[in-house]
Parts: structure tokens; C-alpha cells; sequence
């Protein structure tokens, strides 16, 4: 895929390959060339913080729900309001990038919700507790700004993997707070500090941690290799190109049925995998009597497995388009999903501790590949309204979220493992509308290419 042409006529000098749009055409995960790499090591960094924030509150849910008293009911709409919030700040993200760059962008919803976690040490009811579960998940929404910063730094040929890598590290967030939350909470109370204090005082550290990134991103991030989009606009405002506004922008991405079609697809995969971060660890702890530093250490390795699982869905996504076209993308995703599926079935349904853990780390590689593989296809969607397409993909994954969480796991009278078995097969449904979408100039899974269309690919992006 290919952004708007960039705002600098001469090409400046990079330490990495880049093609005619200056976006590298290489990817060094390990390096910190500028602005490239930079800007792909802030992206992850920031989400990863994000990402630790909103879920720095489930591995402690065992205390909080004891001095707190909250019920199951509460657990569960509190679980629903922080995917709630996400889908709203996701779609809105998609908009405001395609506007003031993935930068600006990015760092102010971190600023913007990094209070808020810190706030979490001062609920003292079921409704307050709620609420805050709501407003923490608009740092989610950092997600598409990642997901759009890779698209506008890496060439085609590499941006699955871009996009696959920066997600999935930041993904790992998940897990290193299932992880830490319960260990800075043991380390606080052995300094005599009561338990129903020490749970309030951990929550110091994802907010300071937040806010620390996204100070980096404003003082370090390039949104475009040849400068920031407030260079771009006024380059843009002064050549022959139509200045959209956000409605023009918004409303051709809204048209695009393919957008919808992979937010369905999402909210089955990285929409699953949010549900299994929310109760993995109580589901642990309540069915196999294991006590809370376990049950966060076996959720941890769910989310921690994001280090190189939805990396893979990249390279996998990238290899398959290499060789088959956009059909082998679709492919990739198609299969790789509804593996995930029935593993999710599978978790439900076997009765042992280590089976369950065996079971349940099978699930979270395949799970996160298909996350990796979904955002391999959205950069081709729209060149347009990139950040539109990224907004609706990326909050589909939270109503997916929302919406297993609220059939299935939010007072249901069925049991957690029936549920997540359910929860399966409801991925492996979600994956078939895959079928249908289709590009004149790539084709389909089951369609071949347009022999009728002479539409160039740089002509199709400008039309969609």
C-alpha cells in the first residue's frame, strides 16, 4: 500500500532501504534508525504502556472484589464498560490520524487517560469501580494510531510485519500486567501496608509509566518519514490535491465494505483475546484453586505469547502475499482463525490444570496470529481513509469484545468453561464473511482478478 506522496520533493538520506514514497522497504526491529525505527519503537512502546494500564486491573480483581464487594454482576459490567470505551475512542482515533498524524494523536490520549488510571486508588463502590473501567479504555484507542504510524513509515512489501511486530509487542502489555500487578502488590504489602491499601498504591505505577511514553512520543515521534503532518497539509493545501475535511475523509472510509467486514473478523480475534485477558486469571483462580500469583503467571504467558505470535500473523500475512497476491492473505486469515477457533473450544472443554495451560497457549499463538493477519489486509483497503479503515477494524475488535463478554460471560447461567467453548465457535462463524471480499485488480479467495479492470493499484487507493 502506498500513502500520499510525501511532502519533501528531494529525498533525504536514510539508513534503510525506502521506496519513491521515502517508506522503508526493510525492517530492523532491533535498530533505532531515524526516523523509521524511531518511530516503529515509540509506537509499541506507547500502546504497550496502554496497553498495561487497562489491564493492570484484572489480575487484582480477587482483592478488589473483597473490599470493594463487588458482585459477579459488577466484575462483569465493569469488564463491558472498559471495552466500551475503546470502541467509541477507536473509531473516533481513525479520523483524528487521518487529520493531525498517528503522533499527536497517540500522545494525547495517553496524557489524557493516564490520570485516570491513577484515579482507580480512590474507588470506593461498584459504580465508581465501573466507571473508571469505562474512561481507562479509551487508552485503547492508542491502537489505531500505532497500526496507522506503521502504515505511513513501512513500504507494502514489510508492513505486515510492521504492523504485526509494534501490535504484538504492545500486546505483551496484557501479559506483563497480569504478571506484575500481583507481585508490585505482594512487594507493597510487605511493608505492613494493609492489603486494601496496597491494591490502590500499585496503581501509581501504570499511570506514571504512561504518561512517561507518551512525553517520548511528542519529544522523539515523526508522524511521515520526510517530516509531521502539519509539513504535509500545508504542502498538500499548496499542490493541486483536494484538502477532504473530516466528513469527506470519514464517510469514504464508512462506504468501504471491506472496512466492515475485517472489523467483524477483528472482534472475533483480537476481540477474543481482550475477553481472555479480562478473565483468564479469575477463571484460573476460581476453577483450579490455584492462589492469585499463579493464576497471574499462567494468564500472564496468554498475553506475554503476543512477542512473537501476532508477529508471525505479519510474516505470515506478507509471505502469503508475496506468493499468492491478496488471495493468499485472505487465505492465511481465513485458516489461521478458525484454528484459533476450535482451540478455543477445545480450552473449554478439558478438565485438567495443565491441559487447560497447554490448551490455552496453543490458543493464544493462533488467536494473535490472526490479529497480525487482519492488519496485513487493512493497509490495502484504503489509501484515503487509512486511518477510517484502522478505526473501524480496530474498534471492531472491541465490540467483538463487548459482545461475547455480554452473551456469555457477564451473569450468564452457563459455566466459564461452556462459555468459552461457545465463545469458539462463535470465531469460526465470524471468519466466513471473508469470502466475500474482493478487489478488482487482486481478486478474491475464490475470485480472480478483474480482467475487465485497468484500474492501476495508485489510481484504485485514490478512488476507495
Amino acid at each position: 500500500m502506498e500513502d500520499p506522496p510525501s511532502p519533501r520533493k528531494n529525498i533525504p538520506s536514510f539508513t534503510i532501504p525506502v521506496d519513491s514514497d521515502n517508506k522503508a522497504t526493510q525492517f530492523h526491529p532491533f535498530s533505532l534508525s531515524s526516523p523509521h525505527m524511531v518511530a516503529f519503537h515509540l509506537a509499541w512502546l506507547s500502546l504497550f504502556s496502554c496497553f498495561f494500564s487497562t489491564f493492570s486491573i484484572p489480575p487484582l480483581i480477587p482483592i478488589i472484589r473483597e473490599d470493594l464487594k463487588l458482585s459477579q454482576s459488577d466484575i462483569g459490567a465493569a469488564g463491558i464498560a472498559s471495552f466500551v470505551g475503546s470502541i467509541f475512542s477507536r473509531f473516533a482515533m481513525g479520523p483524528v490520524c487521518d487529520m493531525v498524524g498517528p503522533r499527536i494523536a497517540s500522545a494525547t490520549v495517553s496524557l489524557l487517560t493516564a490520570p485516570i488510571i491513577l484515579a482507580t486508588s480512590l474507588v470506593s463502590s461498584p459504580a465508581s469501580f465501573v466507571l473508571i473501567r469505562f474512561l481507562v479504555g479509551f487508552s485503547l484507542a492508542n491502537f489505531v494510531a500505532n497500526q496507522f504510524w506503521m502504515s505511513s513509515m513501512f513500504s507494502g512489501c514489510v508492513v505486515g510485519l510492521a504492523n504485526g511486530v509494534s501490535a504484538g509487542w504492545a500486546n505483551m502489555g496484557t501479559g506483563l500486567a497480569q504478571l506484575a500487578m500481583p507481585l508490585i502488590f505482594t512487594a507493597i504489602s510487605y511493608f505492613n501496608v494493609p492489603l486494601f491499601t496496597a491494591w490502590r498504591l500499585a496503581f501509581i505505577i501504570p499511570s506514571l509509566f504512561q504518561a512517561s511514553t507518551a512525553i517520548l512520543v511528542l519529544l522523539y515521534g515523526q508522524d511521515l518519514p520526510c517530516g509531521n503532518y502539519k509539513e504535509f497539509k500545508k504542502t498538500r493545501k499548496n499542490s493541486k490535491e483536494e484538502d477532504e475535511n473530516f466528513l469527506h475523509v470519514l464517510f469514504n472510509g464508512l462506504k468501504n465494505y471491506r472496512g466492515w467486514i475485517l472489523a467483524l473478523t477483528y472482534g472475533y480475534s483480537f476481540g477474543v483475546e481482550l475477553t481472555i485477558d479480562n478473565i483468564i486469571a479469575q477463571y484460573f483462580y476460581d476453577r483450579f484453586k490455584v492462589n492469585i500469583r499463579v493464576a497471574g503467571t499462567i494468564a500472564a504467558t496468554f498475553g506475554l505469547a503476543n512477542w512473537f505470535s501476532r508477529p508471525m500473523g505479519g510474516v505470515v500475512s506478507d509471505a502469503m502475499g508475496k506468493r499468492f497476491g491478496m488471495r493468499g492473505r485472505l487465505w492465511g486469515l481465513w485458516v489461521v482463525q478458525t484454528v484459533a477457533g476450535l482451540l478455543c473450544v477445545l480450552l473449554g472443554r478439558v478438565n485438567s490444570l495443565w491441559s487447560s495451560i497447554v490448551v490455552m497457549c496453543a490458543f493464544s499463538v493462533f488467536v494473535q496470529a490472526a490479529s497480525g493477519l487482519t492488519f496485513g489486509v487493512v493497509p490495502f483497503v484504503s489509501k484515503r481513509s487509512l486511518g477510517v479503515i484502522s478505526g473501524m477494524t480496530g474498534s471492531g475488535g472491541t465490540v467483538g469484545a463487548v459482545v461475547t463478554q455480554m452473551l456469555l460471560f457477564s451473569g450468564s447461567k452457563l459455566s466459564k468453561q461452556t462459555s468459552i467453548s461457545l465463545m469458539g465457535l462463535m470465531m469460526i462463524v465470524a471468519t466466513l464473511p471473508l469470502t466475500l471480499i474482493y478487489f478488482p485488480q487482486w481478486g478474491g479467495m475464490f475470485c480472480a482478478p478483474s480482467s475487465g479492470s485497468n484500474l492501476a493499484s495508485h489510481q484504485y487507493y485514490l478512488l476507495q
